[in-house]
């Protein structure tokens, strides 16, 4: 493929992006976090339960979820994205992750009744982290859980440059998913390296003083994710003094669509909205990241581990779906309940549980909301495959 130069990318992105999208139904879900949103501002107010005001992810679907490392090396699946993160309702995370596993299941041609089963047992995983005082984990792994969390244990720095298509050199090789950057763009990333926040960063990461300047080995404009696909985002390759070299992924901050409390107090930096959500929801990750400005616009800077890995489920089988609705609920919900006390727990508990009916454990709020979003979804997709296939969506 011809490498666009700096000042072609936009139309590029916009073509990947709409290919991506257009290759299933839970793929254009990713990418249309806007649609949700729009879909549920033109519903009842009293539509979903009002849950407390607290830190949320905004955008709960199952690739934003995956294995991370905390700074001891213990690695556990948490949420990992945190571009729409706002204090708000977290019934919006949870129907976002409802309404994703319902799309994998249908792209999966699992039955209806596996649907039914996977929102029951996502409830049951969900309060049971409410309920939850400790930090053990009590709701059972699913055994692809297993093998991701096993798999991301055990990768180490080769393996993850190998699979970024890093040279072990170390330096990123130009192509598909790492294109050029313009003379301004690198210097402007100097500068972001000189910056103490962001040398304060790199330090604590690597456990030393901060009293020297790391050395850029090579970066890249990066092209990755769906939704992310637009804003600046930029690999480099950082060496700093007698340490292995670490990859240091930037991407803008852009504005969050995700609906927030009228009272929320929130930096109004976009960088710092994300960093705050981050270290709300997985410390683990947020004290790997840094607030900045890059020529003007509000960037986050993070370490990538080897460890860290977003959960690549497509194919949901019939044997793990149920488990795998149940752990990632809970996953979800111990990330709210750790921002409650145990009274605003039971609470949010009760309130979760109204127009629950007998012969269905799932409440009514959360499969009415699945089934209409699924159906908007749908019309949605197959009208961008026909604007694709006709040329009126750009293909790359």
């Amino acid at each position: 493929m011809k490498i666009p130069e700096p000042g072609d990318r936009k139309k590029e992105l916009t073509a990947r992006r709409n290919q991506k999208m257009a290759r299933s139904l839970h793929a254009y879900m990713r990418g249309t976090t806007a649609h949700y949103y729009e879909w549920l501002n033109g519903q009842r107010s009293d539509l979903l339960p009002r849950g407390p005001d607290i830190w949320i992810c905004g955008d709960c679907h199952l690739g934003n979820l995956g294995p991370l490392a905390n700074a001891s090396g213990q690695v556990d699946v948490q949420i990992r994205d945190f571009d729409q993160a706002v204090i708000g309702n977290p019934a919006y995370d949870l129907v976002r992750l409802a309404m994703s596993l319902a799309a994998a299941a249908r792209g999966s041609m699992l039955p209806g009744i596996v649907t039914v089963h996977m929102l029951e047992h996502l409830m049951e995983g969900y309060e049971q982290a409410l309920i939850q005082r400790g930090k053990r984990t009590v709701v059972q792994k699913p055994e692809e859980i297993k093998t991701a969390v096993r798999g991301a244990d055990q990768r180490s720095w080769k393996k993850m440059a190998k699979q970024q298509v890093i040279d072990a050199q170390p330096a990123i090789p130009l192509g598909k998913n790492f294109w050029p950057l313009s003379q301004d763009e690198k210097n402007s990333l100097a500068t972001l390296f000189e910056s103490r926040e962001v040398l304060h960063l790199i330090a604590t990461l690597r456990s030393h003083e901060d009293d020297g300047k790391p050395k850029i080995l090579d970066a890249a404009y990066w092209v990755k994710g769906c939704s992310s696909l637009g804003p600046l985002r930029y690999a480099v390759l950082l060496q700093t003094k007698g340490e292995k070299p670490c990859l240091i992924d930037i991407k803008e901050a852009v504005r969050a669509l995700a609906p927030h409390a009228e009272d929320a107090v929130m930096p109004r930096d976009n960088a710092r909205r994300v960093l705050d959500g981050a270290r709300h929801l997985s410390p683990a990750l947020g004290k790997r990241m840094a607030p900045h400005h890059l020529a003007g616009h509000s960037v986050f800077v993070r370490e990538l581990l080897p460890q860290d890995l977003k959960l690549d489920i497509d194919q949901l089988h019939k044997e793990d779906a149920i488990t795998m609705a149940r752990y990632l609920a809970y996953v979800v919900g111990r990330s709210h309940a750790s921002q409650m006390d145990m009274a605003t727990r039971k609470e949010w508990r009760r309130e979760l549980g109204l127009d629950r009916r007998k012969s269905l454990a799932a409440p009514s709020w959360l499969w009415s909301c699945v089934v209409k979003l699924i159906a908007h979804q749908e019309t949605g997709y197959l009208e961008h495959c026909r604007k694709y296939v006709s040329g009126a969506e750009t293909r790359p």
